[in-house]
C-alpha cells in the first residue's frame, strides 16, 4: 500500500468512527467501509465480499438500553486492512471475519473511553450554553465528534504501520487447525447473524418471499440485477395486494388487511 492509499484508508476509518454516532451516511456499516477500503487499495471485489459477510453479522447487533453492541466500524475497517496487508484471497476471507469479531468486542473498550470523555464535554457545553456562547458549543460538538472518528482512525493507522510482510508472515505462521477453524467459525457467525435478522422480521406474510428468493438464488444464470428486479417486483406485488386488502376490509370491518399490523396496533 502506498502513502496515498494509507491516507485514504485512515480517512475512511475516521468517517466510519464518526458515523457510528451520526448515522447519516452509514460509513460505519461494514458493507460500506470494507467496500471503500477495497476500492482505494485495489481489492474491490474482496472488499465487497468481506463487507457483505460482516454486514450479516452487524445486522444482528443492536444497542439495547445500557448494553452497547460490538463495534461494527472497527470490525469492518480493521478486518479489511488485515485482509489487504495479509494479501488474503477469496478462500481466506473467513480468516479476516474470524479476526473481525474479537476486534469488534475489543472496540467496546475504546467506545467506553470516548463516551466517558463525551460526558465531560457535554458538561462543558452546558456551561457554555449558560453563557449563550454558541460558537464554543459548536466547537466542542466538533471535538466530541472528532474523538469518535479518532477512535477508529488511530487503530487503523497503527495497523497500517505494521509492514505487510510481517502480517503475511504472521498469518502464514498460523497452524492449519487455527486458520481453518477461523474460516469455519467465520462462516458460522455470518449464518447466525443472518438467522437473527430473519428471526426479527419473520412473519407468515414474509416467509413465502424468503422461500422464493432462496430458490431463485440457486439458479446460476440469474445475475444480482435480475434477482434484485425480481425482489422489487415481489415487493410491489405485496404492497398492491396489501392495499387492496386494506380497502376492502376497511369498508366492511375494522381490519387493515395486514394481520401482523392488526396485532401490533391492538397491542
Amino acid at each position: 500500500m502506498n502513502a496515498i492509499q494509507m491516507i485514504l484508508v485512515v480517512f475512511i476509518a475516521f468517517l466510519a468512527g464518526m458515523e457510528g454516532i451520526l448515522d447519516e451516511w452509514q460509513f460505519h456499516q461494514p458493507i460500506v467501509s470494507c467496500t471503500l477500503i477495497g476500492l482505494v487499495t485495489g481489492h474491490l471485489t474482496l472488499g465487497i465480499m468481506l463487507g457483505g459477510s460482516l454486514q450479516f453479522i452487524a445486522m444482528g447487533w443492536a444497542n439495547i438500553g445500557a448494553a452497547v453492541a460490538p463495534d461494527a466500524a472497527l470490525a469492518g475497517v480493521a478486518s479489511a486492512i488485515i485482509m489487504v496487508q495479509g494479501n488474503l484471497g477469496e478462500k481466506q476471507i473467513g480468516t479476516a471475519i474470524g479476526i473481525a469479531v474479537p476486534l469488534a468486542v475489543a472496540g467496546l473498550g475504546l467506545t467506553m473511553i470516548v463516551r466517558t470523555l463525551a460526558v465531560a464535554i457535554s458538561h462543558i457545553m452546558d456551561k457554555e450554553a449558560e453563557k449563550a456562547n454558541f460558537r464554543a458549543i459548536g466547537m466542542w460538538q466538533l471535538i466530541a465528534t472528532g474523538l469518535q472518528g479518532l477512535r477508529i482512525a488511530i487503530p487503523a493507522a497503527l495497523l497500517l504501520a505494521i509492514p505487510s510482510s510481517l502480517v503475511k508472515a504472521w498469518l502464514s505462521a498460523m497452524p492449519a487447525w487455527l486458520s481453518d477453524g477461523m474460516t469455519i467459525g467465520g462462516g458460522m457467525v455470518v449464518a447466525v447473524g443472518y438467522a437473527m435478522v430473519i428471526n426479527m422480521m419473520a412473519s407468515k406474510e414474509v416467509w413465502p418471499f424468503f422461500a422464493i428468493g432462496f430458490a431463485l438464488a440457486a439458479i446460476k444464470d440469474l445475475t444480482l440485477i435480475a434477482l434484485g428486479a425480481i425482489g422489487a417486483a415481489l415487493a410491489l406485488m405485496y404492497l398492491a395486494l396489501e392495499s387492496n386488502g386494506s380497502s376492502k376490509n376497511n369498508s366492511g370491518s375494522n381490519g387493515t388487511g395486514d394481520p401482523l399490523g392488526d396485532i401490533l396496533d391492538n397491542y
